[in-house]
């Protein structure tokens, strides 16, 4: 089932959110609906609170940037990163902050540079609640860093520089008024 995406300027985009317990229903079902959700805005990364949950739960799919040519070199590990992360905790990051332009289905036709960390580990279960601890580094932690920003409450937009914030604060407002079109199901804070 496609679900709507919550736009910007949805309160629970804001809320630090509370980790899933393993009993949690129609887990399966919810997954599944995220990753169409997901697929169906040509998105490669959903959080929970972008659906309205206030959990601990991401998706990716960085399997669509493979075809690029900038990441030939990871053809390979795109193809094969489609994870669900469950109650996860990033517990290290390394590198120089490098910047790359990052966009969001809950804040639609804005893209801006935004610097993070190379490389991170990251501890999560997985949708059979098998326990990791992986490093990722390149395009991945990214992906990983922008959706686990989601679950902690953090746009980002947060991360810009004030300046930059305060030019884009109308095309901000005419997206929580719901004044723009997408292609996907989106819920604005008016409705």
């Amino acid at each position: 089932m496609i679900l709507p995406i919550y736009a910007y300027g949805e309160p629970i985009l804001r809320k630090k959110t509370m980790n899933i317990d393993k009993d949690y229903p129609e887990l399966d079902n919810l997954i599944v609906n995220m990753f169409e959700t997901m697929y169906r805005a040509n998105g490669i990364g959903l959080a929970a609170p972008q659906i309205g949950l206030n959990k601990r739960l991401f998706i990716i799919d960085a399997a669509p940037l493979a075809e690029d040519e900038e990441y030939s070199d990871l053809k390979n590990e795109l193809l094969n990163c489609k994870k669900v992360f469950i109650n996860p905790k990033i517990i290290h990051t390394e590198g120089d902050p490098w910047k790359f332009n990052e966009g969001c289905l809950s804040i639609p036709d804005i893209r801006e540079d935004i610097a993070r960390p190379e490389k991170i580990t990251i501890e999560y279960y997985d949708e059979n609640w098998k326990f990791h601890t992986e490093t990722f580094g390149d395009i991945r932690a990214r992906i990983i860093q922008h959706e686990y920003d989601h679950i902690e409450g953090i746009l980002f937009t947060d991360l810009l520089s004030p300046l930059k914030k305060k030019l884009l604060k109308s095309k901000l407002t005419q997206i929580s008024k719901g004044k723009i079109k997408v292609d996907y199901r989106i819920k604005f804070p008016s409705n």
